[in-house]
């Protein structure tokens, strides 16, 4: 077939499939029209595919991610205890429960190290999240960066200490289809089932 006639046959399928919607035939500026508006939206529907777009049910829920949140409090008040309350005992400082005071801007500095760094290093998981089986994945890079991670574990956890109140920011993972909570839409993130990435992916091999 020559390649007019393969143009022909084109036109002729767009003029097709066109018409069907449309009681009058186009005219032939009409049908580039539609296709060059159909290869716009092609190519803005490639530019949104993200390298972890995964389905909504794949995302973990409010009530999984809090049990870990609570799991993490216990860590964290464990490494206090240990790090804190034994050192200030042994050179002899007051401790102080003061926000603002040395030992209460040091517990500030463990919480946020805690959350940040176990959340880069050990791919989105800190010890709550490794139990209940979800990670922290970024929906539009395909590891985590620092960037991210700082907005979402160190920037963003560290207004919550100024106002309780602010915690009602993760009531949208209630209701969200991803699942997101305030810091997720500022950083792009999200938390994820393992065992379903997983199986998702030996079925994408198989």
């Amino acid at each position: 077939m020559s390649e007019q006639e393969n143009e022909k046959d084109q036109k002729n399928f767009y003029q097709k499939v066109l018409t069907s919607f449309k009681s009058e035939e186009y005219t032939k500026d009409e049908v580039d029209q539609k296709k060059a508006e159909w290869k716009q939206y092609e190519e803005k529907s490639e530019q949104k595919q993200y390298p972890n777009d995964f389905p909504n049910y794949f995302f973990a829920g409010f009530w999984i991610r809090a049990f870990a949140f609570v799991i993490d409090l216990l860590c964290i008040n464990a490494i206090t205890t240990v790090v804190l309350d034994v050192t200030f005992g042994w050179i002899g400082f007051e401790r102080s429960a003061d926000f603002f005071s040395v030992y209460g801007l040091l517990s500030l500095v463990i919480y946020l190290a805690y959350f940040t760094l176990l959340t880069k290093l050990n791919r989105g998981q800190t010890v709550g999240k490794m139990i209940f089986g979800i990670r922290v994945i970024c929906l539009t890079e395909k590891k985590l960066t620092w960037k991210t991670v700082l907005i979402r574990e160190t920037f963003a956890r560290f207004i919550l200490q100024f106002n309780p109140l602010l915690y009602l920011g993760y009531v949208p993972t209630i209701f969200t289809r991803k699942k997101q909570h305030v810091a997720d839409y500022f950083a792009d993130t999200s938390v994820v089932t393992i065992n379903l990435i997983q199986a998702f992916n030996q079925k994408a091999n198989a």
